[in-house]
């Protein structure tokens, strides 16, 4: 088994077809074929192994996707890296993984040099793949791996100054990307999939890159979200199958021109990364006149571990598990709780990862009973499907009251004034935290901190209302799209 097979046989079966397309540049299969071949013997006169590390770090641009499969295809393990990541934050990755080559784009990488004499840099410039791997023997053959080998690692963002590096094996991502495309969004090679979730995320790789590729289908790359972009880009390549996370729905839906572009090809979306707030999905749904599949999962999921069906859905919920995977709902100690209570979402099935690289520990506190715990809060169903009510770590205890921002998010996101909202517990000597509202307004909208407040107490519980609501530019959010509630600092100003 090796996860590069899946560009192997489109390439010969969708020769002619388009596989990858940004702006007016379009990339057959066959030719993204013969560039990861090309690839995969640059990568074998270099002497790269089956089982060494090769790190990638470039955004969305047509290069990603042969040196990811090529670094696939010789059986080495790919190492993909965000091109927004520090110096300090490329070294510890580098250190960590022992990657032997980097791969970066030069136009945001400034030809900079990692730390260490036993990493060999290599610059991607735009178009310039073939000129940068010459002409070396393009091996036929694709490394066979077995089943339970590491595929990728794949680098989470912490806290910890020592970053923790997923193990996807070949296994868990071919069966993650098999049932996404043919089960659950049923892909045909006539499909174009929007490329816009960064391809170095496992959102991006097996919803977007991956998915594509199994069905013989084009992805639409778009290197960095904009919103007026990424509508250009629906209409001018008939998008149909959008994967994108809530910000990416909440930018399109209001961004002032939507009507006037032509997305009549759009027939499904999928919404992952973090909780989508009802009134978003409705809208979009009305807006666009397609279906949106909430799912959810994490790195350590491969990643997708739940989904709604086109045939079987609950708007609001993340869906049921996927074929094979199991879910349980389970309290402080591990035992499973009844549906309808709140609790821990534990995660069992082919998609879980191997474990931390290089870190028993980590790994056997995550996993310690077969059990992934993944640090989502969540409820089941007397149906089956599962709901994600908010992260452990984002829970606000006030006054010993248990309080769950996203109940009072979806709130805000129901206000025809509010673009998008996060809520934050800050220390508070009376109570332990209090609860803070930080929002930022549609386009040509105005109201008050004053007024959301007096909005909220009708319509959440008592001892949950915010004690401050304060509107603000912007919310920060990470490289893939998601509110970054940890870099939020609140001082108050009325």
């Amino acid at each position: 088994m090796n996860l590069a097979e899946n560009l192997e046989r489109s390439s010969r079966f969708h020769a002619r077809s388009a596989a990858l397309s940004l702006g007016e540049q379009v990339v057959s299969y066959r030719e993204l074929g013969r560039q990861s071949r090309s690839v995969a013997g640059f990568l074998m006169a270099k002497g790269v192994r089956a089982g060494e590390r090769v790190a990638l770090m470039l955004p969305n641009v047509l290069e990603f996707a042969p040196l990811y499969y090529g670094i696939l295809r010789v059986g080495a393990i790919v190492v993909p890296m965000s091109p927004h990541l520090t110096e300090r934050e490329v070294d510890l990755c580098l250190q960590d993984s022992g990657a032997r080559m980097l791969f970066t784009w030069e136009p945001g990488t400034a030809a900079r040099e990692p730390a260490g004499g036993d990493v060999e840099h290599v610059v991607v410039a735009p178009g310039g793949l073939g000129s940068l791997l010459g002409d070396p023997p393009r091996p036929e053959r694709i490394v066979r791996r077995d089943p339970a080998d590491t595929a990728a690692i794949l680098y989470t963002s912490g806290t910890t100054d020592r970053p923790r590096g997923v193990e996807l094996t070949h296994d868990s991502l071919v069966q993650n990307v098999d049932i996404m495309a043919q089960e659950i969004v049923e892909l045909a090679p006539t499909d174009v999939v929007f490329g816009a979730l960064p391809l170095f995320h496992s959102f991006g790789q097996t919803a977007a890159l991956n998915a594509a590729v199994r069905a013989g289908a084009c992805l639409a790359l778009l290197p960095q979200f904009d919103a007026t972009e990424a509508l250009t880009t629906l209409q001018r390549h008939g998008v149909t199958v959008l994967p994108a996370v809530p910000t990416m729905y909440v930018g399109l839906l209001n961004h002032p021109d939507r009507a006037e572009v032509d997305t009549s090809r759009l027939r499904v979306c999928l919404s992952g990364g973090s909780a989508l707030p009802v009134e978003v999905l409705l809208g979009f749904e009305r807006a666009f006149d397609c279906v949106v599949l909430e799912g959810y999962g994490l790195s350590e999921t491969s990643p997708v571990a739940t989904c709604n069906e086109p045939g079987r859905r609950r708007v609001g919920s993340i869906g049921s598990p996927l074929r094979g995977v199991e879910l349980r709902i389970v309290d402080e100690h591990g035992h499973p709780v009844t549906d309808g209570e709140v609790g821990e979402i534990a995660i069992r099935g082919h998609n879980v990862m191997k474990g931390y690289w290089k870190r028993p520990e980590a790994t056997a506190a995550a996993v310690p009973d077969g059990w992934l715990r993944t640090g989502d809060i969540g409820r089941r169903d007397e149906d089956g499907f599962f709901y994600l009510v908010d992260r452990k770590n984002e829970l606000i205890t006030r006054a010993g009251c248990t309080v769950y921002p996203r109940d009072i998010e979806e709130v805000l996101y129901e206000h025809p004034a509010v673009l998008e909202a996060a809520v934050i517990g800050t220390p508070d000597p009376n109570t332990g935290e209090e609860i803070v509202a930080l929002v930022t307004l549609r386009p040509g909208e105005s109201t008050g901190g004053d007024e959301l407040r007096a909005y909220l107490k009708s319509r959440v519980a008592t001892g949950t209302h915010p004690r401050h609501v304060e509107i603000v530019p912007a919310l920060p959010k990470t490289s893939t799209g998601k509110i970054l509630k940890r870099e939020i600092t609140f001082e108050k100003t009325t």
